[in-house]
Order: C-alpha cells, then structure tokens, then sequence
C-alpha cells in the first residue's frame, strides 16, 4: 500500500473519466516528438485525491497537445484497482498505461502475464539507466526483464525531535541500541520516547514491523523463496519492536491518526510514519495541523526541531537498510506501444516535475537528472510547493540534511520478497496482515518475540500453499 492510503486516506473510485483531446502537431522535446497521425490512449492512474486528478489532468493535457496523442484518463481508487484490473482484463478491455502502480500491483500483473515487458527497458534505456536510482530499477525488475519504469517513491521514516535529543547527549536514531537509548531517556509523563502503529488489521503496523526487519537481517524468504520469518533476526526485532511500545509508548493501540496526533502534540520523542507526514508537520494541512504548545506560537516549531531518519540497522543487519514504495508507469500487455511508449517517456522527462509537484512529500524522484544536467529533477525537487491548504517548498521548513535524506531516499530503499521473485506473496501477504496480527498480539499480550515470529512464519507459510 502507498502512503497516500495510510496517510491520506482513500475514497472511492472517482465517476467517470476524462478525455483530453490532442490540439495540435509534435513538438521537438526529448520524448521523439508528436504523431503524424493523431492516435488515442486510455491511462489509469491509481491516485483519487481530486486536487492530485485535476494536477495530473493538466500534466496530461500538455502531452497531448504537443504530441496529437489523445489520451482518455481514469481515476482509480488504489483499494479498487486489484477488482478493477482484473475485470478489465477479463472483459478484454485493459488500458494502455497504468501510472503509479504499487510494487506489487506490477508483480502481480506480470504473474497474471497482463504487462508488456519489452518496452520498459526500452525506455529506460532511452532516457538513461544511469540516471535512475538502481534501488528502483531492481524492484521493478524479474531477473533481468525490467517490468515497468519506476518513477517515484515515499521513504518510510524515524522523525525525531532534535532537540530533545541534543539536549540529552543523544545520538541520532539510526540502530536498534540507539532507539531504545533514546526511548528510555526521554520517556516520562509527559512525552512518550516513541509512538509506532500495533493494529492488528492495518497495512501501517506491518510496514513499520519491515522497515525495522529489513535492518536486521530479517527477511520474508531466502533465495528459494522459503518463508523465514522463524528466523532468529526476525524474532529479535518482534522483540525489539514490543518492547519499545510496551515500556516507552502510550496505552492502547495506535495507528497512523494517533501516532501522528501525538507526535504533533509534542507528547513523542519519535514517530515513525511516512515522508507524507513532511508537509502536514510544517502545517501546511489544515485537518492535520501541529498542536504543540510552542506550536501556538510558532506553527513551524516541530518542523524545525525534527530530524529525520530513513535507513536503521538492528544489532543482526549487514548493514542500514530502509523501507519504502516505489510507483511506477506500466504498459499492459494489450497496449498501443508506440503512443504508450511516447507518453510514458513524456511522463518522464517533459512532464516529470509536474508530475513530482502533484505530492512532492511523498513523490521522491526515482529519475534523479538526465544525461546532461544529472541532479536536473532532484534539484527542482527541493523547489517545488508540498501541502494542501497552504503550499510551500519543504526547504522553507527543514534544513538542508533533512532535504538530503528524504530526497536521496529512492537510492536505498528495499523491499521483502521482490528481489526473491516473491511479489504475489507480498502483495498477498498486504491483504490478510499476519505479520500485523502476530506483532499485535506479542504487543498487547505477554509472549515472546520467537513465538510471534513462528506465528507469522505459518500463517505466511499457508498464505504462500494458497497462491501455489
């Protein structure tokens, strides 16, 4: 799931669709120019955020009006699309070009034989595979078939209040140790050390659990695609996890509203959450808005005193790792290639910083520059204006090494399962929660991390007996 459906919330499918229709001839930009012949394209993009639709609708427009591509854009609710393009599919009515299509949405399409697989590659290689984050051209990759072409991600993040850490002689949290250090320090009455999600049923709670595992050494599966959340690295961080929330945390279980709000009141020393929480930190949300005392004051007083943290390693990782979506342009293997193609590399060059703007908090480049300006978008990145109700760069709000994380994200990010071949499981292991459900259970009761982790390795275990 993306972020936008933790930290955003996701409504229905939007009614209808839109047509934009071409207005004129080719032009001479770095997508190859226009048809000579007008030509028709249907899109679907998983994003339903009606400001987010008319921003893309616009971006879309453009295209066709330099290039004499007409292009009919559907809106499609992410909760929905799994039904959506697999009705589509059987009715013989698939789009051409899927945007923003999650990691394992593109691996289930390919297990389903619905992509074309050819022409990403293409593409990429077109535009330049050295000016991609590799991170996320490897998981949008089966083997050496690159599945679709990745461009953009959010980072899983450990915000933290710098100042309450500088204060205490506290080093930033970037391992295990150093967390629960921090934890302990700066619980007391009146500020929890940490806030994370424990429900059972949310995708939230069971991305949390991997971003920690990632770092670890705990995986899904081996190279065999054998499930191994047995494994001792996983039950150390069950265990790291638990505990954290049942000795520094608050009463009761969270998820992505009350971390969030208790963060914002300046009850939690750290918070993890999505980089989707940038914007609404700096108050740029009105219905998210910080509430913290000094906040009365200074709207802007978390944002400054916030740091932030992509990669953690545990005490039996190899080294940080981090946790985070990539979203991608696919075509369907019933697409009409060339116009598909042409769109796509527009998306990607042309139209790539609009496209960026529609969410910038949570729209991290994956295509960092072009061959001649190779920092070209990462740049414009920092520039361009995050929030909903109020707009501003991120850069009026976080210094420079905050910036820096978040933006060079997309380089490390890493996933369970989609470098195993795995990416069915994941996504079918997203629907059913177990991980969520066995972390819940050791938070809320009184076991062990190796007896939650032997939980989770069966109900996976049958979950991937299932899918055989």
């Amino acid at each position: 799931m993306r972020a936008t459906s933790i930290g955003r919330g996701a409504a229905a499918v939007l009614a209808g669709s839109v047509v934009l229709a071409a207005c004129g001839g080719g032009g001479d930009d770095d997508t190859g120019g226009g048809s000579e012949a007008a030509d028709s394209i249907t899109v679907w993009v998983v994003e339903d955020i009606a400001d987010r639709v008319t921003a893309i609708e616009a971006i879309t427009e453009a295209f066709s009006q330099s290039s004499g591509i007409d292009v009919e854009l559907v809106s499609v609710a992410e909760n929905d699309f799994d039904q959506l393009i697999t009705s589509s599919a059987a009715a013989g009515d698939l789009p051409d070009v899927i945007g923003a299509t999650s990691l394992a949405g593109v691996q289930s399409m390919a297990v389903n034989e619905l992509l074309d697989t050819e022409t990403p590659a293409s593409i990429v290689d077109d535009l330049g595979e050295d000016t991609f984050a590799e991170a996320a051209l490897e998981l949008t990759r089966d083997d050496d078939t690159q599945l679709a072409v990745p461009s953009d991600g959010w980072p899983q993040l450990m915000v933290y209040r710098k100042d309450l850490f500088e204060a205490a002689g506290l080093e930033p949290p970037t391992t295990f140790d150093a967390i629960t250090a921090a934890a302990e320090a700066l619980d007391s009455e009146a500020v929890a050390g940490i806030v994370a999600p424990t429900i059972p049923g949310d995708a939230f709670t069971q991305q949390s659990f991997e971003y920690f595992a990632l770092g670890n050494g705990c995986e899904l599966v081996d190279d065999e695609g054998t499930v191994t959340l047995d494994s001792p690295e996983c039950a150390e961080t069950f265990d790291f996890y638990a505990d954290l929330v049942r000795n520094y945390s608050v009463a009761g279980n969270q998820d992505v509203d009350t971390t969030r709000a208790t963060y914002f009141a300046g009850q939690a020393a750290m918070v993890v959450w999505s980089s989707f929480i940038l914007d609404e930190l700096a108050g740029l949300r009105n219905d998210a808005l910080p509430t913290c005392a000094e906040c009365r004051t200074d709207p802007t007083f978390l944002a400054q005193n916030s740091g932030v943290v992509t990669a953690v390693q545990g005490p039996s990782g190899d080294e940080a790792a981090s946790y985070g979506e990539i979203t991608s342009w696919v075509l369907t293997a019933d697409s009409a290639t060339e116009p598909s193609s042409e769109f796509v590399r527009y998306m990607m060059s042309d139209g790539y910083v609009d496209w960026l703007a529609v969410a910038p908090e949570g729209k991290i480049p994956t295509r960092q520059g072009t061959e001649d300006d190779p920092e070209e978008y990462v740049t414009a990145w920092e520039g361009l204006d995050a929030g909903v109700d109020t707009k501003a760069p991120l850069g009026d709000f976080y210094d420079a090494e905050t910036l820096e994380t978040v933006r060079t994200s997309a380089e490390t990010i890493q996933r369970w399962g989609f470098e195993q071949g795995q990416g069915q499981l994941v996504g079918a292991t997203l629907g059913e929660l177990p991980v969520a459900a066995a972390l819940n259970e050791l938070v809320s009761g009184s076991g062990t991390g190796e007896e939650a982790a032997q939980q989770a390795q069966a109900a996976v275990s049958e979950i991937q007996q299932s899918l055989e």
